[in-house]
């Protein structure tokens, strides 16, 4: 596990170049990741949620993509088209910009579901299909989402089936004074967010890295009460009284593939309850829908996951 640990404090290193504090967020980040799922970033303006992938990318030698989603965005314009060659009188296919190792998707909200679903497929495939044929993704692929939580009009919310594809809903929240002042100090001494190769931020990782990684933390053990546990949670949010639709399946196994990770990033080769509990939110509070009467009441997905996960009994 120790190659994971050397692995993640190289990538923090690196990204404290350009991002100040925001640890919670990095560690999630790195967690889908050595997972392989995709990740949906939710946060206001300014908060470095595109700074934070390009940064990534940056630092992990992959290939990096950025798509501005809006409402006149075609499917096309995401995946890619046929277009025919007048000089060999032929089609060819001109590749969009989801063939690449990490594809932000900005504001994916503001475009409609015909779009939003153009990246299903790659997002569960690897792959994309294009005049009925189907082309694979470069590997590694993930897909990382932005959404703006406080500005609704001209929005299309992503249908359930999509959130399920994201591995995690990572919440991005303002910094706290003391790496807010820094933040405006750095940008008083010269720091430029366009500029990632000037302000020092290297590469530590490549797709070949993150391959053998992978390979780590699909060893990481789990036993069979800490597989019980994470049941119990997800089965809970299909009992509670203020959930319309609970967790499926999908969650469990993403329950566990996170905490398989998380484990390994804390230098472990088995999962302990707190690995579980840890990513339980994130996990979760995009898979689940609260009933109309308890979001009239002011309650959060956050709030009732976290007392559905604190009822549960936890393994010894």
């Amino acid at each position: 596990m120790q190659a994971v640990v050397d692995f993640a404090n190289s990538v923090r290193g690196e990204l404290a170049k350009s991002i100040v504090g925001q640890d919670a967020v990095v560690e999630q980040v790195l967690v889908a990741i050595l997972a392989n799922g995709h990740v949906l970033l939710e946060g206001v303006p300014g908060v470095a949620k595109t700074l934070l992938v390009r940064s990534l990318a940056r630092t992990l030698t992959l290939e990096f993509s950025r798509v501005q989603f809006t409402p006149d965005l075609m499917p096309s314009d995401v995946v890619g088209t046929s277009v025919f060659d007048q000089k060999n009188l032929d089609f060819k296919v001109k590749r969009g910009p989801v063939f690449t190792n990490i594809l932000l998707a900005d504001e994916i909200n503001r475009t409609p579901p015909k779009t939003q679903a153009a990246l299903l497929e790659a997002m569960e495939e690897r792959q994309t299909t294009i005049d009925g044929e189907s082309y694979p993704l470069p590997q590694p692929f993930m897909v990382f989402a932005t959404q703006n939580p406080i500005e609704f009009e001209g929005t299309y919310p992503l249908p359930e089936a999509q959130q399920d594809r994201f591995l995690l809903k990572v919440l991005i929240d303002y910094p706290a004074p003391d790496v807010e002042v820094e933040v405006l100090r750095r940008h008083h001494h010269g720091f430029k967010s366009q500029n990632l190769a000037e302000v020092g931020v290297t590469a530590v990782g490549n797709a070949e890295t993150i391959a053998e990684l992978r390979k780590v933390v699909e060893s990481v053990q789990v036993e069979e009460k800490i597989m019980t546990y994470i049941y119990q949670i997800v089965a809970a949010t299909r009992r509670s009284p203020d959930i319309a639709v609970g967790g499926s399946p999908r969650a469990g196994i993403a329950l566990l593939l996170c905490a398989k990770a998380l484990a390994a990033l804390r230098g472990r080769d088995f999962v302990i309850p707190d690995d579980v509990k840890s990513l339980a939110l994130p996990v979760l509070r995009h898979r689940i829908l609260l009933r109309p009467e308890v979001e009239i009441e002011g309650l959060s997905p956050d709030r009732v996951l976290t007392s559905l996960v604190d009822a549960q009994t936890v393994p010894r």
